[in-house]
């Protein structure tokens, strides 16, 4: 891998160089002025698949960096390094996100070495949705269609499990799209896509059914699973929506109370009283809903007023990392009890490693969701991921597993 670090302290260039030696990494390029970097860059010479980035530097600062990269349309996965604040550091990675980089875990001056060890494995670990080409591609309207209308969409499942037993719970619902050319695609590359150009419907109503059908197949295995699928902003513009879930459920021999169906607090800024409207009636019917990506939103607490929610997913970013970090913890510890006293089911999205689980878990958290249980994954692993994590969970909660 190809690396480049960019610091204007000459020792922190070579610390890091060595470090990054001790673990393998000799293609290593150092910069001590951004500018030095930008015309590398610039000259398209073996692009990095990796740059670290010091935010305070007197010249062009880091968060300007930040903006010159994703400029020139810098693809490979971004470090930022400082000895700032935390909070400071936090809102750099957020603005370098916004602009669309891609961005590994940050890393406090003085980076030791077990540190860089821990995000860089993650580097290797990360789902890039498959394929060698470039990840910025951006399908034609013809070929939007042809994975709606002929099966190029498939569904991966990722576990909910109770945080208490370990207990397998339910599964979320997935798209990929199986292109024929890039491999499969993870849905940020599409959904936007998808949306704009008016195929939004059909995308969810083909995931329902899917979903439905994969429930129906656990239940005739004596499963009983909860099956939680996610619906759009354009979903909520279709006053017939209830009635249509209702009637696909029946079609699939699926119980509406085995559907959860699963939304951002954003989606109901658009028209807020038909989503109310909407939301209300599949609650009615059955159904139970979830606001996911909780705390990330303009308008949370109103949201969980207005709108009939029964489970709150609190969202990755305050989750993973909050043994370390006071500010996320504090908006977890919040979010956990406010849902608590709503009388809500909660989710933790994002459990990555075991001090992730063992943290929500004392703070009562319902329900898990993440890598640390499993990633998504196609309906028929899930028998050999069921055995394994029988093994596993008893370890984890001390609960024994179910016979049978």
């Amino acid at each position: 891998m190809q690396v480049f670090i960019v610091d204007d302290d000459p020792f922190v260039l070579r610390l890091l160089s060595h470090q990054l030696g001790e673990l393998g990494h000799t293609r290593v390029r150092a910069f001590g002025q951004p500018h030095e970097l930008l015309l590398a860059l610039d000259a398209r010479e073996d692009w990095p698949e990796l740059i670290f980035l010091d935010l305070q530097m007197p010249e062009m600062d880091g968060v300007e960096l930040v903006r010159n990269l994703a400029c020139i349309g810098f693809t490979g996965s971004v470090i930022l390094v400082s000895g700032t604040e935390e909070r400071i550091l936090r809102t750099a990675q957020n603005v370098a996100a916004a602009r669309g980089l891609n961005l590994l875990p940050p890393l406090s001056k003085p980076v030791h070495l077990e540190q860089l060890r821990e995000v860089l494995d993650s580097a290797k670990g990360q789902d890039t949705g498959g394929g060698d080409d470039d990840p910025r591609i951006s399908p034609q309207a013809e070929a939007l269609w042809q994975a709606v209308y002929e099966d190029e969409l498939v569904l991966h499942f990722q576990p909910k499990v109770r945080m208490d037993t370990g207990a397998l719970v339910g599964a979320e619902a997935l798209v990929r799209w199986d292109h024929p050319c890039h491999g499969l695609l993870m849905p940020d590359r599409f959904l936007d896509l998808m949306e704009a150009h008016g195929l939004m419907d059909e995308l969810t109503m083909r995931v329902l059914r899917g979903a439905l059908a994969t429930c129906r197949g656990w239940l005739e295995q004596g499963l009983d699973l909860h099956m939680a699928v996610n619906i759009s902003a354009t979903n909520l513009h279709v006053l017939g929506l209830p009635d249509v879930v209702q009637h696909t459920a029946r079609e699939a021999g699926v119980p509406i109370n085995c559907l959860c169906l699963e939304l951002t607090e954003r989606m109901l800024a658009r028209d807020r009283l038909l989503s109310l409207d909407i939301l209300t009636r599949l609650r009615l019917k059955g159904a139970s809903l979830s606001i996911d990506d909780f705390g990330t939103g303009h308008s949370s607490l109103a949201q969980l007023l207005q709108a009939p929610f029964d489970e709150l997913k609190l969202d990755r970013s305050f989750v993973h990392g909050a043994t370390r970090d006071p500010a996320r913890l504090a908006i977890a510890e919040a979010s956990l009890r406010m849902a608590r006293k709503l009388g809500m089911q909660t989710t933790a999205e994002g459990i990555e490693r075991a001090e992730d689980w063992q943290l929500l878990r004392d703070m009562g958290c319902d329900r898990a969701q993440g890598h640390f249980i499993a990633p998504a994954m196609p309906a028929d692993a899930f028998p050999a991921w069921m055995e394994d994590w029988d093994r596993r969970r008893e370890a984890l909660t001390g609960a024994h597993p179910e016979p049978g």
